[in-house]
């Protein structure tokens, strides 16, 4: 059984008090009316005057953070949905029942408020209490303010507690829904129809990267979690008719950890019939304006060393002549040991025999990250991508565009492959990427490629990941993860925590 500290025993004994008392100490429904923030809003410029002269009630509930109880009186702070308002008890105004309920008050408590709004001597906002219910007891109590939860992995366990203490992390998860609802309702007033495709699939495509597998019992079936956001089946659905659609939904990659990749984060894809990807260039940076606004109330963002402007021009940026330029490779007429001997020269780690254009893309990654953008790459050689169209006047390259800021991608999108016979060539060199031991080339998928051949119009599509809102917030992937996968704790690491 857990031994309980000193402050956890008190607490449980207040459990019992209130019991005998015939209160709940884990409480019942209580009718909210009023949140903090619109009460800042609507009375927080008026003076003490005005105030008394309205007698405006309010009712609201949440988690004392402070408490001053001084015998007769108290004054405490209960944090809410929105943010903070103090609370000034007497017992003159109050029943004594409810009086003696309040002295046995923790911070941390969940409490129900009933009062009248008003201001107090140094002109804070706040509500004299005429009713106090007792709503949930803590039976633990909170990390010290500015001691407490100063570890990242507890921080990352005990998500709950640092949303408690730290506003700034509460914001996060604000400005995330801000962000996803904004690229939401962007498409829908653009005229796209968003989609559910399936997450478990018998083929893991639409993407270089390596998949989640597990097993279906019912169907006792192998099958991946999918990699992209439905790519494949989308496509399926322009065949279908459908000229737009969208799909946001988490995806799955059994990959490595760094401040820009997560094994599992959500993504959205969009696909839209009859454009390429010079349409999608002015789409996806209409989009990008759109959120970095309504996220930052601002066009631009910082992320390190690097400030970002949306509403500048975005330059345009040319795979072959980058690598060019900056390493002196010439990627279509140099050796596999010549871009091996370049990364070695900088130190850059690689596999070996992890394949000629692998190579390329590693490099290419070296000259990304002194990228401020925002900027659209194109140029990319087919063997990175076999599902768009090739470039018409460089077969050897595909009509593709990536979003570029702060030394990262921060989307990909292109002009589709319609063509069956084509698609078929692509897949049959990726599966042989894959027998030499590439384990993010595509899966040869003869489905899609009959569904290609009863005709898929034109097309473009694009994906943009969370990686874009954590460069806005500027901080790794994993902080903003509202619960971030974490390894278990082993029986003695929970005793020492």
């Amino acid at each position: 059984m857990e031994k309980l500290t000193d402050q956890e025993q008190i607490r449980l004994d207040k459990v019992n008090e209130l019991i005998k008392m015939g209160v709940d100490p884990f409480g019942k429904r209580f009718e909210v009316e009023n949140h903090s923030a619109d009460l800042f809003e609507k009375y927080g410029n008026l003076s003490k005057e005005e105030l008394a002269e309205m007698n405006i009630s309010a009712s609201v509930a949440g988690r004392i953070m402070t408490n001053r109880n001084q015998g007769k009186t108290g004054f405490m702070h209960i944090q809410d949905n929105d943010g903070k308002i103090q609370i000034y008890l007497k017992s003159d105004n109050l029943t004594e029942s409810e009086f003696e309920i309040y002295s046995k008050a923790d911070i941390g408590d969940i409490v129900g408020i009933k009062g009248t709004v008003f201001k107090t001597k140094t002109d804070e906002l706040s509500i004299k209490a005429s009713e106090y219910t007792h709503l949930t007891k803590a039976l633990k109590p909170l990390p010290e303010k500015f001691h407490g939860l100063t570890d990242d992995e507890i921080k990352f366990r005990k998500r709950y507690l640092d949303i408690i203490m730290n506003d700034d992390v509460k914001d996060i998860f604000l400005k995330k829904q801000i962000f996803w609802s904004t690229i939401r309702n962007f498409l829908v007033e653009k005229g796209f129809l968003e989609v559910e495709t399936p997450i478990l699939e018998v083929l893991s495509g639409g993407a270089a990267a390596t998949p989640f597998k597990t097993h279906h019992n019912a169907l006792d079936l192998d099958v991946f979690l999918r990699i992209s956001m439905g790519e494949l089946w989308q496509k399926k659905l322009l065949v279908a008719g459908f000229e737009k659609t969208f799909e946001i939904g988490r995806q799955f990659r059994n990959e490595g950890m760094s401040p820009e990749h997560l094994q599992d984060y959500t993504q959205m894809e969009l696909y839209w019939a009859y454009a390429d990807y010079k349409d999608g260039m002015q789409l996806v940076k209409e989009m990008f304006r759109v959120v970095t606004k309504a996220v930052m109330g601002s066009s631009k963002f910082t992320y390190r060393d690097f400030v970002v402007d949306v509403d500048q021009e975005w330059e345009i940026l040319d795979f072959e002549k980058l690598i060019k330029d900056k390493m002196a490779i010439d990627i279509y007429n140099a050796s596999e040991k010549d871009i091996e001997k370049k990364l070695d020269s900088l130190n850059i780690e690689y596999e070996p025999k992890l394949g000629y254009w692998r190579l390329v893309d590693i490099l290419w990654k070296v000259v990304r990250k002194d990228l401020t953008g925002p900027a659209f790459l194109v140029g990319q050689p087919v063997q990175l991508n076999p599902l768009p169209k090739r470039d018409p006047d460089d077969p050897r390259k595909v009509a593709q565009m990536q979003v570029i800021m702060a030394g990262t991608e921060m989307g990909n999108g292109y002009t589709e492959l319609n063509d069956p016979i084509d698609l078929e060539a692509r897949f049959k060199e990726q599966r042989a990427m894959s027998e030499s031991g590439d384990e993010e080339a595509h899966a040869y998928d003869d489905d899609f490629i009959e569904a290609l051949k009863y005709g898929m119009p034109p097309a473009y599509g694009f994906g943009v990941s969370e990686r874009f809102f954590a460069y806005l917030m500027s901080k790794p992937m994993r902080e903003c993860v509202i619960f971030p996968l974490m390894k278990p704790l082993s029986q003695k690491e929970t005793e020492e925590e």
